[in-house]
């Protein structure tokens, strides 16, 4: 969108809406007329094609608040006839302005002469197109890279959480040359995107979209006597420790995202964010379910035929005691509650209990005797009997 168009359009008129509009008011404005308008609606009507490229425009603007912004300023400024392009177009280096209507002395302003103004609308807009005048233009902040890091945490750190410290490899701004690029300190700015780091590409129906300047690689700025470290480019490799606290009751192969503690940024930019990939150890008796610890505890014959009480084992904790029903079959699984992992609400899981019935190898003595005793008893019952019956009838 040129810049012409930008101020003497009235995106309000378009919507139907009247200037001081909500968000709320002009979005449903615009659905409602993109719908009535929309070429798949009218198909082959060229009129109903050209006010869906005009509600659309409009959206762009007043649905953006930044944009809708820097619109009204605008047209407060230059807008009911104010803005006259002279020869040198909306874009060009010289425009007419009626100074009656500025500022009511009634002058009318030539091409640059005493009561004109020369230039482009860099000179005129300053800050609302993010570009100062002629030789004042501003270079924009940019934004820290990304980085990507990885740990190895114990299975208990991984539970109750851990503060690590951890070794990074990142760019920022060289030290030789303070960041500038320039081993003079004094890189200069960048002519093809006039230090704003992006050109623009027309991309049809009036709009324009940005990419980072080719020239500068998106710095703005250019150096005339390169640095030797960094060369040119104001970045150099730089390697810190950081501690960093690792949530609790994270899970092997989590990446945790940790917001502006990767590389810094230049010009007053934000730092990028940190990921950290968590791998965690194995546990010798403890393992894991989602939000639940697992383990399995071995309990004698007699228990699990006669019942009883069992003392189980909790991560970093004191024993508890379950109380084993008779005839608890072996692989049967009990829950002791609130002894499992931390969840993201700050509450735990569960410690899922297997039970595994332990046959000794070598049964001597009085405790052979009872159990030929009991097998004695146990004649007539067959265990399997059911299993057969079944087999037979499938």
């Amino acid at each position: 969108m040129s810049t012409k168009d930008f101020i003497e359009k009235d995106f309000y008129k378009v919507l139907g809406v009247p200037k001081d509009a909500t968000e709320a008011e002009i979005k449903k404005a615009y659905r409602k007329l993109a719908r009535e308008n929309h070429p798949d609606a009218n198909k082959g009507n060229a009129k109903a094609e050209e006010r869906f490229k005009e509600i659309s425009e409009a959206n762009d603007v007043l649905g953006d608040p930044k944009k809708r912004k820097e619109y009204d300023e605008a047209r407060a400024l230059f807008g009911n006839g104010g803005f006259r392009p002279g020869p040198g177009g909306a874009g060009g280096g010289s425009f007419n302005f009626d100074l009656g209507d500025l500022f009511g002395g009634g002058a009318q302003g030539g091409q640059g002469g005493a009561g004109g103004f020369g230039g482009g609308l860099g000179d005129v807009f300053g800050g609302l197109f993010n570009r100062g005048g002629t030789g004042t233009t501003r270079t924009q902040p940019r934004r820290g890279q990304d980085i990507d890091t990885e740990v190895t945490l114990s299975f208990t750190e991984a539970i109750e959480g851990a503060t690590v410290p951890l070794r990074m490899s990142s760019q920022s701004p060289c030290k030789a040359c303070a960041g500038t690029g320039d081993k003079n300190g004094t890189p200069r700015v960048c002519p093809t995107c006039v230090g704003t780091g992006q050109v623009a590409r027309g991309s049809g129906g009036g709009f324009s979209l940005t990419d980072p300047c080719p020239d500068c690689k998106g710095r703005g700025l250019i150096a005339e006597h390169p640095c030797m470290e960094c060369k040119g480019s104001g970045r150099a490799k730089s390697s810190r420790t950081m501690q960093v606290r690792i949530p609790a009751g994270v899970s092997d192969g989590q990446r945790i995202r940790l917001r502006g503690k990767g590389a810094p940024g230049e010009r007053g930019g934000p730092a990028g964010d940190l990921y950290v990939t968590v791998h965690v150890d194995a546990h010798p008796v403890f393992g894991r379910k989602e939000d639940n610890l697992t383990v399995t505890v071995p309990v004698t014959f007699t228990e699990a035929a006669l019942g009883g009480e069992v003392r189980v084992p909790t991560l970093g904790g004191p024993p508890v005691t379950l109380k084993l029903p008779p005839g608890t079959p072996n692989g049967r699984t009990m829950r002791a509650r609130g002894k499992g992992a931390v969840r993201k609400d700050g509450t735990r899981g569960d410690l899922l209990v297997t039970v595994e019935v332990s046959v000794p190898n070598d049964v001597t003595g009085k405790a052979r005797e009872a159990l030929e005793a009991y097998r004695e008893a146990t004649a007539g019952e067959d265990p399997r009997a059911e299993l057969f019956q079944a087999a037979k009838g499938a």
